[in-house]
């Protein structure tokens, strides 16, 4: 057998897909003469054309770039930390089990991964939304997302070091600095999600779906109420409703990235306690503001090396590697002829 590649970054990561909260704007950047050729009627638009403005916007890119450059070193000393410090309350949620998943769930993968198993039989366990391959399937039972959720707010309330789960979301847990990527994320991508997606997403290496960043947001008043429109860096993002209680806060969904239409159209899905939603990473779509309490979601960006070797999905251009630790963004030095032969789905968008 031959010896795994080890998973790379995309060089882009520390320039490209950057998110100026002040604007609500997503830019690139390489300098500033290129961000005002670039951005700057986007800009103008949304109330940042001002030179003071637009000075604030350009310190505040540069700081992004210089966290993204120290986030490894970072990461790894926080998990470092964490393991041999941070006092569990749940050990137990560390490490995936079968009582933990909703029985429905179950029955889906026990078709997905039988003889006979096809799409069009898995879509009858599944509610699909729109014309934008969309599901939501039942995941984990109630207990286990609320004994998850203690163990959050367990974290949450230690004094141990935090790493935010990305740049747009402030409030959360980056799951493989706590070490629940091994025994847990790991395992539920590739024994659980995989026969799922293979189904449903086989032209985005649903099948050999070889890596993922975990992590879980938390909205709530006073802190994090939405999120505005983006894409994910995933081939297939699952987000699962955690709890706790809390009002409003849909999901909205728009176009695929790389199909935008002049009149795009919105969907919005409500969350729905314990169970999932699968939807493309490259589909652009957002959280509206809660009203009131509290929500943690489950997000897993599942990440396909034999396609995003090709293309990054971030910078739209052949990856320039760059090394990383754990599964990086995905990436592998692998070969052109690894990529898998694709099936054409477009009757079924």
């Amino acid at each position: 057998m031959a010896a795994a590649r080890p998973f790379r970054a995309c060089s882009c990561f520390f320039s490209a897909n950057l998110f100026v909260r002040r604007c609500g704007l997503h830019v690139r950047y390489r300098h500033r003469e290129q961000l005002l050729s670039d951005y700057g009627t986007a800009l103008r638009e949304r109330g940042c054309g001002s030179p003071e403005v637009l000075e604030a916007v350009v310190r505040e890119i540069e700081a992004e770039v210089q966290r993204r450059k120290q986030l490894i070193h970072q990461s790894a000393e926080r998990k470092a930390i964490i393991a041999s410090r941070y006092k569990r309350k749940h050990p137990e949620v560390y490490v995936l089990q079968d009582s933990f998943l909703a029985p429905e769930f179950l029955e889906i993968v026990s078709y997905c991964t039988s003889p006979d198993a096809h799409l069009d039989g898995l879509l009858r366990y599944t509610e699909s939304f729109s014309d934008k391959r969309i599901y939501r399937l039942p995941v984990f039972t109630e207990e286990f997302c609320r004994a998850f959720v203690e163990e959050l707010e367990n974290f949450e309330q230690s004094d141990m070091p935090k790493g935010r789960p990305n740049s747009m979301n402030n409030y959360g847990v980056l799951l493989n600095e706590i070490g629940m990527d091994e025994n847990f994320i790991t395992p539920l991508r590739e024994k659980y999600l995989r026969p799922i997606t293979a189904l449903l997403y086989p032209d985005l290496g649903g099948a050999c779906l070889d890596s993922h960043k975990a992590f879980v947001v938390k909205y709530a008043l006073h802190e994090d109420l939405d999120l505005s429109s983006h894409y994910d860096n995933a081939e297939v993002t699952l987000n699962v409703s955690l709890g706790k209680d809390f009002t409003e806060g849909s999901l909205y969904f728009g176009d695929f990235r790389q199909d935008p239409s002049p009149m795009p159209s919105y969907i919005e899905v409500e969350h729905v306690g314990t169970q999932g939603l699968l939807h493309r990473g490259g589909q652009i779509h957002g959280a509206l503001p809660i009203a009131s309490g509290e929500r943690w979601n489950l997000i897993v960006w599942m990440r396909a090396s034999a396609i995003r070797n090709r293309l990054c999905p971030m910078c739209n251009q052949k990856p320039e590697l760059v090394e990383a630790e754990g599964f990086g963004d995905g990436f592998t030095e692998s070969a052109e002829d690894d990529v898998p032969e694709t099936v054409d789905l477009c009757s079924l968008w």
